[in-house]
């Protein structure tokens, strides 16, 4: 008769526990799409530098001007970064630029700013922050049983969405270092040197 008078059936604790491990549950998988989101915006904005990056390199090796193992000057702009930032260039028609290195420059710190790509009047085909560099590793030298070509590094850099490991702050690759607020850990850079041909050799 006792166990007659039982109730079977779920008592309201168990189903507040079974609805506390479903909103935890739901919470962790909304913390894991907002992390896979930010993973998908880090690798779509490498691949973009990744472009960027060989972009310029292979301007810097086809154009015949360069055939004696250096690049013009105007290439490497004074040391300071093509994109974001630079405010000594503000051509941003470059179909009347000459071919060449003028040329070259030109679209290239448009692509940088984004210019490929807008967004009402906004520029957003670029990383954020997009900066380019080139300086000089190896000047090229045509004296006679030496021969070396001139090297230069190429260097794209941009602002990313979390810290990381700080890239290089020294040599050809400190391109945008300090320039993405006071961590440098925010700063993703890729590097490449282009060798330019002697055609004396």
């Amino acid at each position: 008769m006792l166990n007659q008078a039982r109730q079977r059936g779920v008592t309201l604790f168990e189903v507040l526990i079974t609805i506390l491990i479903m909103g935890l549950g739901l919470l962790g998988l909304a913390g894991l799409e907002s992390r896979m989101m930010m993973v998908n915006s880090e690798a779509y904005q490498r691949s973009q530098a990744v472009a960027l990056l060989s972009d310029m390199a292979e301007r810097l090796r086809v154009n015949q001007n360069n055939l004696n193992g250096t690049i013009d000057s105007g290439y490497i702009h004074g040391g300071t970064a093509w994109g974001t930032g630079n405010s000594g260039y503000t051509t941003t028609d470059c179909s009347t630029q000459a071919a060449g290195e003028a040329r070259d420059v030109c679209e290239w710190n448009n692509a940088l700013l984004g210019a490929a790509e807008t967004s009402g009047t906004s520029q957003v085909g670029a990383m954020i922050g997009a900066r380019g560099c080139i300086t000089q590793v190896q000047a090229a030298d045509t004296t006679t049983n030496v021969c070396k070509p001139g090297i230069y590094g190429v260097t794209v850099s941009w602002q990313g969405l979390s810290p990381t490991a700080t890239p290089s702050t020294t040599g050809w690759s400190a391109c945008g270092a300090t320039q993405y607020g006071s961590n440098d850990a925010l700063r993703r850079s890729i590097s490449a040197q282009v060798v330019v041909p002697l055609n004396q050799c």
